[in-house]
């Protein structure tokens, strides 16, 4: 059956109506994907900024923390040098007392001390 001028304007009106409305469409997708990308985007930065604000948070923490642990160890070590100097002070007075009350004997026992050391030292 031979078509007709009229049925091929009427199928060419109809493709030029889908070719029309599937632009459309197309164009529809792109501006989605876009208004997607943009979100996406946003979403990431924000992400990305609310990491680096964890981040340094972290660290400031973490920097305090040190310096706290820092504080305390030097007290700790102030105090035990202390606690080393009041004890060799007490020793002192103590050996100065003990040569004080009794000059002989503490002779005596350096005389000792000396003679066995130097016995040991010769072997």
């Amino acid at each position: 059956m031979p078509t007709t001028d009229g049925e091929t304007a009427m199928r060419d009106l109809a493709d030029k109506a889908n070719y029309e409305r599937l632009q459309k469409d197309v164009h529809a997708v792109k501006n989605d994907i876009a208004a997607l990308t943009e979100q996406i985007t946003d979403a990431l930065n924000a992400f990305a900024g609310q990491a680096g604000k964890q981040a340094r948070s972290g660290y400031r923490q973490a920097r305090e923390n040190a310096d706290q642990a820092f504080d305390d160890m030097s007290e700790r070590g102030s105090a035990m040098l202390g606690a080393a100097h009041d004890a060799a002070n007490s020793l002192e007075e103590r050996l100065e007392d003990v040569v004080s009350q009794r000059p002989l004997a503490t002779v005596g026992l350096a005389l000792g001390l000396g003679f066995l050391i130097g016995a040991a030292w010769r072997r």
